[in-house]
């Protein structure tokens, strides 16, 4: 760099650092002046509100885990997951073909049958107990819901295909 370029960047860096600071002094003195209260200005009267009174909703109302609700949907998770390992486990040994490819992994033997299912209802019980615990009533009624929804569902199709 040439002495006449180093002194023009020295000399433009010392200007802009000046305005800088003469443009930050102006701005607080503004700002000052705006935060000041008015000498004539009438001061605002606002009555204080009444305490509000509410009473919790239904929405609000914790539930137990075990109630009517749940122990119903539970039950009928359980119950349609039990039949469908009966429909699976007939349709397997009379030579069909198992179409869920989770379900054909455990489907080799009774046995492994029989875990994939118990497995199906505990998780289906599990889920529903994490929902629950974490607030999410409505997630903790879907789940069983979808659960007997498809479990229903692969029952029929088993019983009208075999």
């Amino acid at each position: 760099m040439t002495s006449a370029r180093l002194s023009s960047y020295f000399l433009n860096s010392v200007l802009s650092l000046l305005f800088s600071v003469s443009l930050c002094s102006t701005l607080q003195a503004q700002s000052l002046l705006a935060s000041a209260p008015l000498p004539d200005a009438p001061t605002p009267f606002v009555a204080a509100a009444p305490p509000l009174i509410t009473t919790p909703s239904r929405l609000n109302v914790e539930h137990k885990f075990w109630d009517k609700q749940n122990r119903a949907l539970l039950i009928a998770a359980a119950a349609l997951n039990g039949a469908d390992f009966a429909v699976t486990r007939a349709n397997l040994q009379s030579g069909g073909q198992e179409l869920n490819p989770v379900v054909r992994m455990f489907g080799r033997s009774n046995a492994g049958l029989a875990v994939n299912f118990v497995g199906e209802t505990v998780g289906v019980i599990s889920l529903t107990y994490f929902f629950h615990k974490t607030g999410h009533h409505k997630l903790e009624r879907a789940v069983s819901l979808v659960n007997i929804g498809s479990s229903a569902g692969a029952v029929s199709f088993g019983l009208l295909h075999r």
